[in-house]
């Protein structure tokens, strides 16, 4: 019989899902019973981490690597707030009824321990908080809602200085929860169906849950920014998908750059060309992954551009010199991890966010989606001729084997489930 039984919930996320996966996996490895609700398109990748999937009956089904059946489409949003739009639409408030009853249904079928949901799950924490089971989200970014001590996540803020810096601080923060209210009405209504009181924010609902594992470095936020108890850093998760496969390292002597922009769709094509393109007028030697959205044929590789569809990051970061990223965290924190800078080149959502805090941590630069390929090159050519990017790389490689040394998701997963404590915090204020 296994020690304890462990629900996760998540969803075809992109970069979100190999570490919840990660997690997954460790639970069972140590002995647990451990099944996955998610949607079907994962259930290859579920399986081959050793675990059981369960598919969502009611809740969206999608898969990103096919824009026709991405569920948010995000891909298709004018502007930031469009595309938080239809993150609050699609997945975390609009179809919080329909992920909550059918946590429901599987907790009732299969009784949990814990319920472990990916952090935009609010419909899942709400069927662990109906049904008196703890509940604990995992963020796989930099802790994406504000806190004190540090300038609002989203924009890529910079720590503020002086009375301008305060001030736009807490105008920003502010107004941070408003494009959320129009997902209240939808979330409090699943709350409601299950015997549960309506709440005032959507942003309350995040934090209504008994611990929140950031699975990104705390080496990485700010120094200064300060959590509620119940959040707890717990390092990043460094394993690859299981449909990244092995490779061959491009031939020659050159410093070795690899690319990676993104495991799910997002218009990407005419950038991995213009970064072929950009890389072909340089000394260097590459390894450009398209991941699934992208068809290798589809780019024209000059002769020392390697292309494929995936290939190990962490196995191919041990050789390269810099990553080119759009600075999704996953490649993100397996760089830094690596000791390897980049140049980051971000698409959207919380992309900008990661690649400042590549900036503050001095280990890499960006330039914007449209770049040209000079433009691209010649950041490419600042970050291979100036050490002090591979420095603070090095120096973040340190500072994540540290956090990483023991498993801490799994430690406070397992006391979760152990000490079943007192349901839910309060909200901080």
């Amino acid at each position: 019989m296994p020690e304890n039984n462990f629900l996760f919930a998540t969803w075809a996320g992109g970069g979100a899902v190999p570490p919840v996966l990660s997690v997954a996996r460790a639970l069972h490895e140590r002995g647990h019973g451990v099944r996955v609700l998610a949607d079907v398109s994962l259930h290859g990748e579920i399986t081959a981490a050793g675990l059981e999937p369960v598919a969502w009956s009611t809740a969206p089904q999608g898969d990103p690597s096919d824009p026709a059946k991405d569920v948010i489409r995000d891909f298709e949003a004018r502007t930031p707030l469009g595309a938080l739009a239809r993150l609050r639409d699609n997945i975390v408030c609009g179809p919080a009824a329909d992920y909550a009853r059918d946590t429901l249904a599987e907790l009732r079928a299969h009784p949990a321990d814990v319920v472990v949901c990916e952090h935009m799950l609010l419909g899942a924490a709400t069927a662990g908080e109906a049904a008196g089971v703890p509940v604990a989200s995992l963020a796989t970014t930099v802790y994406p809602l504000p806190t004190p001590g540090a300038p609002p996540p989203g924009p890529g803020f910079a720590p503020a200085e002086g009375t301008a810096g305060r001030l736009r601080d807490r105008l920003v923060t502010a107004m941070s929860g408003r494009p959320w209210a129009k997902g209240l009405p939808a979330l409090n209504a699943a709350r409601t169906q299950n015997g549960l009181a309506p709440l005032g924010t959507v942003v309350e609902a995040f934090e209504r849950v008994d611990r929140v594992l950031v699975l990104s470095p705390r080496a990485f936020d700010h120094e200064g920014r300060r959590f509620p108890d119940h959040i707890r850093h717990t390092g990043p998760r460094l394993e690859d998908p299981s449909w990244a496969k092995e490779f061959d390292l491009p031939e020659g002597d050159g410093p070795l750059v690899l690319v990676g922009m993104s495991s799910s769709f997002m218009k990407q094509r005419d950038l991995l060309q213009r970064i072929a393109d950009a890389l072909g007028a340089l000394p260097v030697r590459a390894l450009l992954t398209t991941g699934p959205a992208v068809d290798p044929a589809s780019l024209r590789a000059p002769a020392n551009v390697r292309v494929v569809a995936s290939a190990p990051h962490s196995a191919v970061l041990r050789h390269a010199a810099v990553t080119i990223t759009h600075a999704g965290h996953g490649t993100t924190v397996k760089s830094l991890a690596a000791g390897v800078p980049m140049v980051c080149i971000p698409l959207g959502r919380d992309q900008m966010e990661v690649a400042a805090h590549v900036r503050f941590a001095g280990a890499g630069v960006t330039v914007g989606k449209g770049s040209t390929a000079a433009r691209i090159a010649r950041a490419v050519r600042r970050v291979l001729d100036d050490p002090s990017y591979r420095d603070a790389a090095r120096r973040m490689a340190v500072a994540i084997a540290a956090e990483t040394a023991t498993d801490r998701a799994v430690t406070e997963l397992e006391s979760l489930a152990t000490a079943r404590p007192a349901h839910h915090p309060a909200p901080s204020k």
